[in-house]
């Protein structure tokens, strides 16, 4: 009997808390001074809405056109780093094939007799 009470109590407690906190919503919401008034009136909210859709419209206007300014700049931005993208792996390119070209004469050079690569990478040139 005992648990049966205590749930009752809590069911209780847990209604008088909810009707409560409904309560003083409800009262904030009629003593509120910041709300928005409750119009009747069709003409009138078409009305309001009209202004609002204008106003809204022109700044509307004016971000897009600075959000296409910004896409303009970055799009700029990107084909100037996609040219040097594009410069420096020729540069890349040209450089391998140097390097490539390089190791061939020293390879050739050394298979020669003409100079000797130490462990260190220390070149020497050979006497005759």
């Amino acid at each position: 009997m005992s648990k049966q009470f205590g749930a009752l109590l809590a069911a209780i407690l847990i209604t008088g808390a909810i009707v409560l906190s409904m309560f003083v919503v409800g009262a904030n919401a009629m003593t509120n001074k910041n709300g928005t008034p409750v119009s009747n009136s069709p003409v009138a909210a078409a009305a309001a809405a009209s202004t609002t859709a204008s106003s809204s419209s022109t700044s509307d206007q004016a971000l897009i056109a600075q959000l296409q300014a910004q896409v303009a700049q970055y799009q700029t931005r990107d084909q100037q780093y996609q040219a040097a993208l594009n410069t420096d792996n020729q540069q890349l390119t040209q450089a391998a094939s140097q390097k490539q070209m390089i190791q061939q004469l020293l390879t050739y050079l050394q298979q020669r007799g003409i100079i000797t690569i130490d462990s260190q990478g220390n070149i020497y040139v050979n006497g005759r």
